[in-house]
């Protein structure tokens, strides 16, 4: 058998540690019927996340399974109504992610704070709809009131997409680094330094 091949127990680390995180992000989704809340949710998704995911990296060393995690991510967002540049941007930041912590030998915890920063930036994703469509975008949302959509789009220019990016990554850094902290003898027991 191939050692380097995915098997039945890294996809079920990854369904279980995808269904954790996807639980997750829906909570704090949720707090996105506060017009500014919506606007952090590139904030406390990295934070919130932080500690499962770190504790999915000691369980990773195949190439593959950060991909499909996200990927799944990807999905799971689309068909929930958040967005399909979720999926398009998860792929592609998964797949970064991916040689990011195989270049670490999936051993190296800052490697795997950075995959996870840049696993993350699906959740910037998210923003396209409000960014370069938002009457499409808010077509679908008119039960939250126009003073809600005025709010969110106010706080949301154009220019605000690249900043977003970048908060984006820092808070993903920063979970990562709390998740790494919180998980520290996880990381020893699995040889992560």
């Amino acid at each position: 058998m191939d050692s380097n091949k995915l098997n039945a127990k890294d996809l079920i680390n990854v369904g279980i540690y995808t269904a954790i995180c996807a639980v997750l992000v829906c909570v704090v989704a949720m707090t996105g019927i506060i017009p500014i809340m919506m606007v952090l949710l590139v904030v406390f998704v990295p934070i919130i996340t932080g500690i499962p995911y770190m504790m999915f990296l000691t369980k990773v060393n195949k190439f593959g399974m950060i991909l499909i995690m996200n990927i799944l991510m990807g999905i799971f967002m689309w068909v929930t109504g958040m967005s399909y540049y979720a999926l398009i941007v998860g792929t592609i930041s998964g797949l970064i992610a991916e040689l990011i912590y195989r270049a670490g030998s999936y051993k190296s915890k800052k490697m795997g704070i950075l995959a996870f920063a840049i696993a993350g930036i699906h959740c910037w994703a998210n923003y396209f709809g409000i960014f370069f469509n938002s009457d499409a975008y808010f077509s679908t949302r008119q039960n939250f009131g126009q003073d809600y959509i005025d709010s969110v789009t106010k706080m949301l220019p154009i220019w605000m997409c690249p900043v977003l990016l970048v908060v984006n990554i820092v808070f993903g850094i920063i979970g990562g680094w709390i998740g790494a902290k919180v998980l520290r003898k996880h990381f020893e027991k699995a040889g992560i330094a």
